[in-house]
């Protein structure tokens, strides 16, 4: 068998490979996709007894976009504060964890993914618990009067950004700790050779290195968390809904498909224009 066919076949064996994934991705994602752009076109007159006529009533987007922009706007906000915040957390943890822990690395890890052993719903209805007006936590900020004597963190906006920062954080941790532990110690090690403070070192060698991994946890925390609608429904109230528990309620309550669908198509636009233009800024176009 000469070269050429040896390539050839091998790069048909390449394509039977991807099959699998190919077909999974367009039976599963694309057609539902396409299925829930073409239903946000619906006449919005109709209702699901009677059917819906396809119209192409792009209006439903303005009147989407009009209709429910506090919670458009109240899920990016709180999207990005969880994130922040679980960069602030997840750096720290991810660097010790790469350079720091020695024979203890695995047993951190572990402890980092260990929250996955329980569910989602069970995790946010114990901080549902923590955070309940006769907690500790309430109790405790009480007695150090930062919290008012009537104060209370469950049902606020506090209760909500917390619950996102703690069930997102592992996934802001993982891709920090993958960057961080390919990092040459030698690098580093060089940098204080040419009378770099540890600051300066930091600054110039450890975090651009890291940012492909930095840019990953963003993505994976802000993303999920600016879809999510489990805290806010179980540590917030009405005045704290996100924009996923909007779509929850006009799929699910109202029936009103091409409302649900619009939402979901315009807060899918909105982060895919924001992902692309945070990861040009951040210079890390490799990973998309």
């Amino acid at each position: 068998m000469s070269a050429a066919d040896t390539g050839r076949r091998t790069s048909r064996t390449g394509y039977l490979l991807l099959l699998p994934g190919l077909l999974w991705l367009v039976v599963f994602f694309l057609v539902p996709t396409i299925q829930l752009a073409a239903t946000s076109l619906y006449d919005p007159s109709g209702s699901l007894d009677s059917g819906y006529a396809m119209t192409w009533s792009f209006s439903n987007y303005w009147d989407a976009l009009s209709t429910f922009r506090a919670p458009f706007l109240r899920s990016l906000l709180y999207a990005a504060v969880a994130t922040v915040l679980a960069l602030v957390l997840a750096y720290p943890l991810a660097y010790a964890i790469a350079f720091k822990a020695g024979r203890w690395k695995n047993l951190m890890l572990v402890l980092v993914i260990a929250p996955f052993f329980t569910s989602f719903l069970v995790r946010t209805l114990a901080w549902k618990s923590i955070l309940s007006d006769n907690g500790f936590v309430a109790t405790t900020l009480q007695v150090l009067h930062i919290l008012g004597p009537g104060g209370r963190l469950l049902a606020t906006s506090v209760a909500v950004v917390t619950g996102l920062t703690y069930n997102f954080l592992p996934f802001m941790v993982l891709p920090l700790y993958a960057s961080l532990e390919k990092i040459d110690l030698r690098l580093i090690e060089a940098s204080s050779d040419l009378y770099a403070d540890a600051l300066t070192s930091f600054r110039k060698v450890t975090l651009p290195l890291s940012m492909p991994g930095l840019v990953a946890g963003t993505l994976l925390t802000f993303i999920p968390a600016a879809g999510d609608y489990i805290n806010a429904e179980l540590l917030g109230t009405p005045r704290q809904y996100m924009i996923g528990n909007v779509i929850d309620n006009l799929f699910l309550v109202q029936l009103d498909y091409p409302a649900a669908a619009a939402c979901s198509v315009v807060l899918m636009a909105a982060i895919v224009v924001m992902v692309l233009v945070y990861v040009r800024r951040a210079g890390t176009e490799e990973l998309v």
